[in-house]
C-alpha cells in the first residue's frame, strides 16, 4: 500500500470519527420530548396555559384571604359541670364486688369530673351570630354544655347562647351581644374544584389562632361520623389535605378570595393522630341550614318518604335477593311511605335513585345531603333506573315530622311484628351495650309473637352480625328468610338472650 493510499485511508477513518462523535453528542444532548409538550399537549392539558394566571411564576398569595377570614373565626370554649351519676350507672365494669370496693379503690363517690373542652367557631353576621360544629359544643350526652364562651381574635371575650342545633350536620347556630363585629362572606361550594387552594383557619391544639393551606382532595365525601349524634346523619364533605386537628372543628375553610366554602369539621385520625386529611361541611349545607335554626327555630327538611339501601354496600347476595344489577351504583328504594314526595311522583319500591338535582348519588348519606338543601314545598328532579331504563321525576317535598329512620322502623317493625325503636345513648351505656334496637311493643299475629321475646327486649345483634340502630336492624334483615337468631338484653337482667325465629312463618 503506498502513502496515498495510507494517507486516504486515515482520512476517511479521521472523518468518520469526527462524524460519530458529532452524532451522538447531537443525540445525547437532544432533549426529550418524554413530559415536556414539544409535540403538543395532552387532552388533559387542553386550555390549561390559555389564560396566564394558571402559570405558578409568581406563586399564590393566601395574605389577603388569610387577613381577610382570621379575624371572624373565634374560639369557642365550654364547660360541663361535675355530676354524680346514678346507682344504675357505673364508671367501671359493673361487677358484682363494686359496690363493696369501689369506694376502697378511689372509684366512688361515683362522680364525672368537672370537663372543659374547646374549638373554634365563624362569625358569619356584624351583630355576632356564630356558626360552629354540634360536637363543639355538646355535654356528650345528647345536650349542651352548660357555659359557653367565645373569644375573638383581639382577645375580647363574650358569653354565648345557644340559637339552634343540628346533629344530623353537625351544626350549631350561636349569639354573641354586640355590633360591628367582623365575618366572613359566603362562597359557593358547588364550584369547588378539585386540585384548588385552601386555607383552613382555627384554634387547633392549645394554640392560637391558626392557617394552613391545602387543595380540595375531594368533594361529597362520606365517612359515617354524623351517626354518632344521629339517626339522620347528612354527609356530603369538602376533603382537602390542609393540616386539621383538635381544636379546629367549627372553623372556617376559605377559598383564596377569602371567602367562607365550608365548616371544618373531622379529620381522618386511624391512629388517634391526623393522618393527613380533613374533612369540612359545604358552606351551601351550612348556609341553608343557618338560615332555617335562626328564621324557624329548627330546621325545615324536606321529606321524601321512602327507606333505602346503598347498592355500594350491599353485598353480592342482597344485590341478587333484590334483582338488582351490580353495574347500577346508587340508592335502592326498599320501600316507599303513601304520604311523601317520593309517591306522590311514582317512585316506586326496587327503584334505583342515581342523581338528585343532576348531582350523582352512591349512598343514602349522598342522597340524604342533597335533599338537606331544600325546604318543604321545593321540587327537585330525582333520576333513577327501573328495570334497566333511566327515568326522571319532579318531585315536590313534603312536611313531615317523620324522617327517614321513621319509614324504616315502620317497614322493618311491620316485617317482625313489632314496634321498634333505637336505643338512645343515654340508655345503651346504662346497659352496657354500643347501640341497639328497643322492641317497644309486639303486635297479634306477628313473628316475634311466635317467639318467646318479651316487650322491652333490645336486639343487639342478628345471627351475630352487630346492629345500633333501625337502620342497621332493616339492612340486615334486608335479604334474609327463613330461621334467623337474635340476641340482645333486657334492662335490669344479666346476661345475653338468644332467640330463635322463623321469617318464613
Amino acid at each position: 500500500m503506498n502513502w496515498k493510499q495510507l494517507l486516504l485511508v486515515a482520512g476517511i477513518s479521521s472523518a468518520t470519527a469526527v462524524g460519530s462523535v458529532w452524532t451522538y453528542n447531537k443525540i445525547v444532548d437532544a432533549p426529550t420530548a418524554i413530559g415536556s409538550g414539544e409535540k403538543g399537549l395532552p387532552a388533559n392539558y387542553t386550555g390549561f396555559f390559555d389564560n396566564k394566571n394558571n402559570a405558578a411564576e409568581g406563586g399564590i398569595d393566601f395574605t389577603r384571604a388569610a387577613s381577610a377570614a382570621v379575624p371572624a373565626v373565634v374560639h369557642i370554649k365550654t364547660k360541663i359541670p361535675a355530676k354524680k351519676l346514678s346507682n344504675n350507672v357505673r364508671q367501671r365494669g359493673g361487677g358484682i364486688f363494686d359496690d363493696l370496693f369501689d369506694d376502697f379503690f378511689g372509684y366512688g363517690p361515683n362522680v364525672v369530673p368537672e370537663q372543659r373542652a374547646s374549638g373554634s367557631g365563624v362569625l358569619i353576621s356584624e351583630d355576632g351570630y356564630i356558626v360552629t360544629n354540634n360536637h363543639v359544643i355538646s355535654d356528650g350526652e345528647g345536650g349542651v354544655a352548660s357555659e359557653l364562651t367565645v373569644t375573638l381574635h383581639n382577645k375580647k371575650t363574650y358569653k354565648a347562647k345557644l340559637i339552634g342545633r343540628d346533629p344530623s350536620s353537625d351544626l350549631a347556630v350561636l349569639k354573641i351581644d354586640g355590633n360591628k363585629f367582623p365575618f366572613l362572606l359566603y362562597g359557593n361550594s358547588n364550584n369547588i374544584q378539585l386540585g384548588q387552594w385552601v386555607l383552613a383557619i382555627g384554634y387547633p391544639l392549645t394554640l392560637e389562632t391558626t392557617v394552613t393551606a391545602g387543595i380540595v382532595s375531594a368533594t361529597g365525601r362520606t365517612i359515617n361520623i354524623n351517626r354518632q349524634q344521629s339517626k339522620t346523619p347528612v354527609e356530603s364533605f369538602i376533603q382537602t389535605d390542609a393540616a386539621v386537628n383538635q381544636g379546629n372543628s367549627g372553623g372556617a375553610l376559605v377559598n383564596t378570595n377569602g371567602e367562607l366554602i365550608g365548616i371544618n369539621s373531622a379529620i381522618l385520625a386511624p391512629n388517634g393522630t391526623y393522618a393527613g386529611y380533613s374533612f369540612a361541611i359545604p358552606v351551601n349545607i351550612t348556609k341553608k341550614i343557618v338560615e332555617d335554626i335562626v328564621k324557624f327555630g329548627d330546621v325545615q327538611r324536606g321529606y321524601l318518604g321512602i327507606s333505602y339501601y346503598s347498592t355500594e354496600e350491599m353485598s353480592e347476595e342482597q344485590a341478587k335477593a333484590y334483582g338488582i344489577p351490580t353495574n347500577i351504583n346508587g340508592v335502592y328504594v326498599y320501600s316507599v311511605s303513601g304520604d311523601g314526595g317520593a309517591a306522590a311522583a311514582g317512585i316506586k319500591k326496587g327503584d334505583i335513585i342515581t342523581r338528585v338535582n343532576g348531582q350523582e348519588v352512591g349512598s343514602g348519606l349522598q342522597m340524604s345531603a342533597q335533599v338537606a338543601s331544600f325546604r318543604p314545598g321545593d321540587k327537585i328532579s330525582i333520576t333513577y333506573n327501573r328495570s334497566g331504563k333511566e327515568y326522571t321525576a319532579q318531585v315536590t317535598l313534603k312536611k313531615q315530622a317523620g324522617t327517614f329512620q321513621d319509614v324504616a322502623s315502620a317497614n322493618v317493625g311491620s316485617r317482625l311484628g313489632a314496634d321498634l325503636e333505637t336505643l338512645d345513648k343515654t340508655k345503651a351505656r346504662r346497659l352496657g351495650v354500643e347501640g341497639g334496637v328497643a322492641v317497644k311493643k309486639i303486635t297479634k299475629d306477628g313473628p316475634l309473637s311466635r317467639s318467646r321475646i318479651l316487650e322491652g327486649f333490645v336486639i343487639v345483634s342478628v345471627n351475630g352480625e352487630a346492629v345500633t340502630s333501625v337502620e342497621e336492624l332493616t339492612k340486615v334483615l334486608g335479604s334474609a328468610t327463613g330461621p334467623i337468631s337474635l340476641e340482645g338484653v333486657y334492662e335490669g337482667y344479666d346476661g345475653t338472650y338468644t332467640y330463635p325465629l322463623n321469617l318464613n312463618q
